[in-house]
């Protein structure tokens, strides 16, 4: 049985974007790309967040190349519509505090929300909510959390549940 049956919710789903390219220092942090490695393990990722049916209502990345072009590529294996992904500068080099106020803007119409970032805010914003707390989220990570409310500004308040916790590494056979 849902822990949640018949109430309201919303569901938040962090992904730490996929693991990029350092080899040219003249390339600014903000607009390295990803490895080649780093897009097949968010395809894996992608696959098992379409074995669990997640549709996030709406995708929104940090404004780094790096991101972003996660945010695409699972957009485009959940089937997202690319144009309709939200950019925000504050989820670059973002406090926990910017992540909350990203999240507390959310339309309150929105069930779901996936948040595409990066470490160590994002680890440290969903440690916020667990109980068994996460060491570090790997590149192309995703946690699933399930809210017991009708408002994203109340999720501190809300009762919560992990839905999952997933990365590249559990997947491989």
């Amino acid at each position: 049985m849902p822990m949640f049956r018949n109430k309201p919710k919303k569901i938040l789903y962090l992904m730490r974007h996929a693991k990029s390219a350092w080899d040219n220092p003249e390339v600014s942090d903000h607009d390295r790309t990803l490895m080649e490695k780093g897009i097949k393990k968010t395809e894996l990722i992608a696959g098992y967040l379409i074995k669990k049916n997640v549709k996030p209502d709406l995708i929104i990345s940090s404004s780094a190349i790096r991101a972003s072009e996660t945010a695409r590529i699972i957009a485009a294996k959940l089937g997202y519509p690319e144009s309709e992904i939200k950019y925000e500068d504050n989820l670059y080099e973002a406090s926990e505090d910017d992540v909350f106020d990203t999240v507390f803007t959310v339309p309150d119409t929105i069930k779901s929300v996936m948040l595409v970032g990066h470490n160590p805010t994002f680890t440290n914003f969903a440690n916020y909510f667990l109980k068994n707390e996460i060491d570090w989220m790997p590149t192309s990570a995703v946690v699933a959390i399930e809210f017991k409310t009708g408002k994203w500004d109340k999720i501190t308040d809300a009762k919560n549940n992990k839905k999952f916790y997933v990365y590249p590494s559990l997947l491989k056979h």
